[in-house]
């Protein structure tokens, strides 16, 4: 097993990591300071055509329903009933996307505070609740604050491998990781129930303090009024309007949070676990300059290279080292963040974590295969994503 970083694995002296610290600063006060009607106007157009894709497709989710319904009348198949099934699979789909995009570009960033400069009631990361069975206000504690503090600092950060997969040679090895391919499939499938237990700590819960078993029960109550209200939601009331229909509307539903599981899942790993990520041993936090938090940032994360599509559905968390370095500021303005901070990385030898979904998806499953065994220590890891260019004069 190595050691985490109880340093930043970094060549740079104080003066250079505060010189960072400050251009880094400035990207963020520059653009929030540009901030005006052209975002507003993006996210607002992005909420009404979320929600109208939402609608409309589970109306044609309904209507295939109630058409193979009629059809089913003693003709099980035919040209109506092929209609029917097209229709909601085509519902399903449109419904998984609505689902991807109120999570992810929506949802996930109005509850960082991203669009809380415009003081809509609406658009609020306090009042925002999001298409998920995680309850908003326990996502906001677990990822926001503990998370986005404590980026990858081992023992304080619980994002690292989810505190039940080990991701790294750092993290000690135990037998339970062996049938960690097999559970982390599991979480892939059912990510929206892992997301929304995660602040739950079994230990506590089960052998804590009187106090923490009661705040445990009561994060466990959180989670099962959300995920009943979910589950009523895309289980029983929008499959009874089919009537007969009921369980097609039902699996239609299901395929829909299945493609938003799948899909978040692979984003949010890609973001975090692939090659070139580092550790931090809690000495890094020490003592912990806005500086060294920045240049932590951009160390523990990994964008994806991919079209403006592809960043949208993704929630622009394709460039997670701009959200982890600036996460309140509008992820529509990310892309053109990322020219500047890598062109700051290139100016200080920095690594800038970036690669094609094949290359960040394939080093992250290879790695939940080799560290389910003992060791495993590798290189590759600690690796940047691409080469080093000489350092120029800062």
């Amino acid at each position: 097993m190595t050691a985490p970083h109880t340093t930043l694995p970094l060549d740079l002296d104080a003066e250079e990591v505060e010189a960072i610290g400050r251009e880094l600063d400035a990207i963020y006060d520059e653009t929030i300071a540009s901030l005006g009607t052209d975002d507003e106007r993006y996210i607002k157009r992005l909420i009404r055509t979320q929600r109208t894709l939402a609608v409309g497709s589970r109306v044609v989710m309904e209507a295939g329903a109630l058409l193979r319904a009629r059809r089913g009348r003693g003709v099980r198949s035919g040209p109506g009933a092929r209609v029917g099934l097209g229709l909601l699979g085509l519902g399903a789909v449109g419904l998984g996307l609505a689902k991807v995009l109120e999570n992810m570009e929506i949802g996930h960033n109005v509850m960082h505070g991203q669009w809380d400069w415009m003081d809509d009631p609406e658009i609020s990361s306090t009042t925002w609740e999001w298409d998920t069975t995680c309850a908003s206000d326990h996502w906001k504690h677990g990822h926001n604050i503990v998370h986005h503090t404590w980026t990858n600092v081992m023992g304080k950060d619980r994002d690292i491998g989810y505190e039940i997969l080990r991701t790294s040679s750092e993290q000690p090895w135990n037998p339970v990781y062996l049938a960690q391919p097999a559970y982390n499939t599991l979480l892939m499938l059912l990510f929206e129930y892992g997301v929304g237990l995660h602040e739950l700590d079994p230990e506590k819960l089960l052998s804590g303090t009187t106090e923490e078993k009661a705040t445990q029960v009561e994060l466990l109550r959180g989670f099962a009024r959300k995920a009943g209200r979910q589950m009523a939601k895309d289980y029983v009331l929008w499959p009874a309007l089919a009537g007969p229909r009921f369980a097609d509307v039902a699996v239609a539903n299901a395929s829909a949070n299945l493609l938003r599981n799948v899909w978040a899942y692979l984003i949010i790993f890609c973001g975090h676990f692939p090659d070139g990520v580092h550790l931090f041993d809690c000495q890094v936090v020490e003592d912990e300059t806005r500086a060294g938090w920045y240049l932590r940032q951009l160390l523990a994360a990994a964008n994806i290279e991919g079209s403006g599509p592809f960043h949208l559905v993704s929630g622009n968390l394709s460039f997670q080292i701009e959200h982890h370095l600036f996460p309140d500021m509008p992820s529509n303005r990310y892309a053109e963040v990322s020219v500047r901070v890598r062109g700051l990385c290139e100016r200080y030898g920095l690594p800038y974590n970036t690669g094609r979904f094949s290359r960040q998806i394939g080093t992250t499953m290879r790695k939940i295969w080799r560290y389910a065994l003992p060791g495993g220590e590798d290189s590759r890891t600690d690796a940047p994503a691409v080469a080093e260019p000489a350092r120029a004069a800062a």
